[in-house]
């Protein structure tokens, strides 16, 4: 009867939680000064602080649990031919509430223009394609400091873990002008469900529950600096994929690392000629031309890696993701990737990059 009790309440809870997240995205100056910045930075701290010693990824862990029971729950179902349906929606009620106490509440945050006070994230294709020449001058200085030779690709000499101590030196640098990205102890890790995710297309995750930051250990190592300060700026609450772009990017080229410099301007690099792309055909072409050579060997050695994991159930995955953003207030879904362009060519406009 007691445990009847405890089905019912969170069964009821669900729909009030809706609700509740309903009227809070209206409220985004609420969320950011209650949630985001005062709720949420304590309790990921203490997760990253239970957590974040732990060699491998509880994240991936609890996730196969997860799986097992829904599995375990299937064959049950199917066996009794019975569905207990106060028990299935008071797990639902359970999972969306951990969901967004530990995280999900920062998808209804201030957009990050206001906190780093960028007027409009519009532009034009002129704008664009000046953007991008700059982004190109600077990426080939970087690779030549590097390889002193422009037609030699660029071998990052960090293992994975250096590269994962290293992340934090950008963000401290960061945070002297912007103490919102402040962070004492990233929890990043290699995620056990690394091929599974390539097969997906995704080169890494946070998880909300447990507070990690997961990278996909498969990655290209000459994208693995910028993703893995792309997953600590969601670790930080900045959940809108292009706001943790914007603030991967900056933290990676503010690092002392060359090699995360230059893998940071490779991250914008890419949105930036495959915006110019969709706007002008002939000025992406006239553009991608004054690229270095060896820059242009990481893109095809990236293509190449991301290239065998093509298989039918991608696009699946890719549109499961979509949904997932869309329904957390990203109404262009996998698309808000992209909108980093707009970020970085306004904020370009008062900073150097």
């Amino acid at each position: 009867m007691k445990n009847y009790k405890w089905y019912f309440f969170w069964a009821l809870f669900l729909p009030i939680q809706w609700v509740v997240v309903q009227i809070l995205s209206n409220y985004p100056n609420f969320v950011e000064r209650f949630y985001s910045t005062g709720i949420y930075p304590i309790t990921s701290s203490v997760s990253r602080f239970l957590l974040g010693w732990i060699p491998f990824s509880i994240g991936d862990l609890l996730y196969f649990f997860i799986v097992i029971v829904l599995i375990k729950s299937i064959v049950k179902i199917i066996r009794k031919r019975k569905i207990r349906i106060i028990r299935l929606i008071a797990n639902l009620s359970f999972v969306y509430f951990a969901f967004h106490l530990l995280w999900g509440l920062n998808y209804l945050r201030q957009p990050i223009q206001k906190t780093f006070q960028i007027s409009t994230v519009n532009y034009t294709t002129e704008e664009l394609n000046i953007f991008t020449n700059n982004l190109i001058d600077t990426i080939n200085n970087v690779h030549f400091s590097i390889t002193k030779n422009d037609t030699l690709k660029v071998t990052i000499p960090l293992s994975k873990k250096e590269i994962y101590s290293k992340v934090k030196n950008g963000y401290d640098i960061l945070k002297v002008d912007n103490p919102i990205v402040s962070i004492k102890n990233a929890s990043i890790k290699h995620s056990i469900i690394s091929l599974p995710l390539s097969y997906m297309g995704f080169a890494g995750y946070l998880n909300p529950f447990t507070g990690e930051a997961q990278v996909n250990s498969l990655n290209p190592l000459i994208s693995y600096p910028a993703t893995s300060c792309h997953e600590v700026a969601h670790q930080l609450g900045f959940a809108a994929e292009n706001e943790a772009n914007f603030i991967g990017f900056l933290a990676a080229i503010n690092n002392d690392d060359i090699y995360f410099q230059y893998s940071g301007y490779y991250l914008a690099l890419r949105y930036a000629l495959n915006d110019l792309y969709r706007h002008d055909k002939i000025l992406y072409k006239t553009t991608f031309e004054k690229l270095n050579k060896g820059i242009v060997k990481n893109m095809q050695e990236s293509y190449t890696h991301w290239n065998q994991f093509k298989n039918p159930l991608e696009p699946l995955f890719k549109s499961v993701f979509n949904q997932y953003l869309k329904a957390n207030k990203q109404p262009e879904g996998i698309k808000t990737y992209n909108f980093m362009v707009g970020l970085l060519i306004n904020y370009e406009k008062k900073h150097i990059l």
